[in-house]
């Protein structure tokens, strides 16, 4: 009886069971998995909710102004499938529109491509970068900067700006040697 509890609690005892663990090496733990799936699910949708939660600091024009700032890409979006449904409506309406689309000059179309994309790139890097540099982190860079500096050789002093290094005036080696090269 001694021996078969000391077996069974070699693999069982402690809270824990060797069968287990080791068939979790070779399948992952259904449960676990999928607790780990809704605990993203949960940490996504909440992350959702706070983007579009309101502050109650806005008064009414920062309200109106966020609202203004959602609508062109669904404008977007609906008016290219209504000029579709336009298209079956009206074949001939939409061929005379086309038409005059067509009259607008390449430099107009090169505007609203720029106007558009740097819309939208705008608002996507409003969304990933931070409103201004800490001066902590303006310190932090620069210290980086001359820790950078730092590494280099005595022998190799940092030109004011590349006018010295053109002017051939720096200690730049390689470049007085195809200077005088030429």
């Amino acid at each position: 009886m001694g021996l078969m509890r000391a077996i069974f609690g070699g693999f069982f005892g402690g809270n824990r069971n060797v069968i287990v663990e080791t068939a979790e090496a070779f399948r992952p733990n259904a449960e676990r998995s999928a607790q780990r799936a809704t605990d993203y699910a949960m940490g996504a949708q909440g992350q959702f909710a706070a983007e579009f939660a309101a502050p109650a600091t806005l008064g009414w024009f920062s309200a109106l102004v966020n609202g203004l700032n959602r609508l062109p890409r669904p404008m977007m979006a609906y008016g290219t499938i209504g000029l579709f449904v336009f298209a079956m409506y009206d074949p001939v309406g939409f061929a005379e529109r086309m038409v005059g689309l067509a009259a607008v000059p390449d430099q107009l179309w090169w505007l609203l491509g720029a106007i558009v994309s740097f819309y939208f790139g705008a608002r996507e890097m409003s969304y990933r970068r931070s409103a201004t540099a800490s001066p902590q982190a303006v310190r932090e860079i620069v210290q980086n900067i001359e820790e950078i500096r730092s590494l280099r050789p005595e022998s190799m002093p940092v030109a004011a700006d590349d006018t010295e290094l053109e002017a051939g005036q720096g200690t730049n080696a390689a470049l007085k040697a195809w200077k005088s090269g030429q």
